[in-house]
């Protein structure tokens, strides 16, 4: 009897080990009231949200998450994304958060989608900051769901990339996704932090999720603040395109931002978040 006593010990100790291992993420809370979960985009810390953070915090509890991989929180095995998904779906039921309302940015808003589509009930709204439902199609001549394998060459070249080399080139793609350079550097210090294996495979995660049919699951309102810096009528046409299984979907178009609307349009920004939240 004692010796399956230390036994069951010894195992419960390894399972705590081997979970504490795998945690796909990092949350801090800050506020009271109803919860918000705020997910930041591909590469990014929850410190993309401190400015909205600010303001939500004195009327709502909010929940703000760095995935596995970004900033300090360990990387973890793939697949990456899913188990991201799995465990904040354990987070929400474990906390007994009630209704929480999600609120995600870019690879985040994809994330919130995925969420409410697959647990109907658990949410009370989704909004999205420059999301889709499938990254892939904006990259893939006719994409219908290919996957990508995680060995291909590009994320070889990606994964022998030299430190210099890696930086050099978050460096020059930082200023067509933020218009606002005063925010440039803390965005592509976020960039080169990541662990290159997740940076790598972790955005083949992101790439090989087609949610366009799964939406059509969504029960809860779904507000979008999309970035028009490649041009209305091209952003229009591929909003609609993606989001045509959910049409229930309310979209609001903020001039002069790319994709990080929260840093090139604030004030407009936290307006329309504060609305959608009403």
């Amino acid at each position: 009897m004692k010796t399956k006593l230390v036994l069951l010990v010894v195992l419960t100790l390894l399972s705590t080990q081997f979970s504490t291992a795998q945690k796909s993420f990092s949350v801090s809370v800050k506020g009271k009231g109803e919860p918000i979960l705020l997910f930041p985009g591909f590469g990014c810390t929850g410190e993309l949200w401190n400015e909205t953070v600010e303001e939500l915090s004195k009327t709502n509890e909010c929940h703000i998450f760095t995935f596995a991989g970004f900033g300090t929180v360990p990387p973890i095995e793939t697949p990456w994304f899913t188990t991201i998904k799995n465990e904040l779906i354990s987070y929400v039921k474990d906390k007994k958060l009630n209704k929480p309302t999600l609120l995600g940015h870019s690879l985040g808003g994809t994330l919130s989608l995925w969420l409410a589509s697959s647990e109907t009930e658990l949410f009370k709204k989704a909004i999205l900051v420059d999301a889709l439902p499938a990254s892939a199609a904006l990259m893939i001549p006719n994409y219908n769901g290919e996957i990508i394998e995680y060995d291909n060459p590009q994320s070889k070249m990606m994964l022998e990339m030299d430190k210099n080399s890696f930086e050099a080139m978050n460096s020059q793609s930082i200023p067509f996704m933020c218009l606002n350079k005063e925010k440039h550097k803390i965005i592509t210090s976020w960039m080169n932090m990541a662990d290159r294996k997740t940076y790598v495979h972790g955005y083949i995660d992101m790439l090989n999720l087609d949610l366009r049919k799964e939406i059509s699951k969504i029960k809860i309102p779904v507000v979008i603040l999309a970035a028009t810096s490649l041009g209305l009528d091209i952003v229009k046409s591929t909003y609609t395109s993606q989001y045509q299984n959910l049409p229930s979907v309310q979209i609001y178009y903020a001039e002069n931002a790319a994709h990080f609307v929260m840093y090139d349009q604030p004030d407009w920004f936290i307006k329309n978040v504060k609305l959608a939240l009403k």
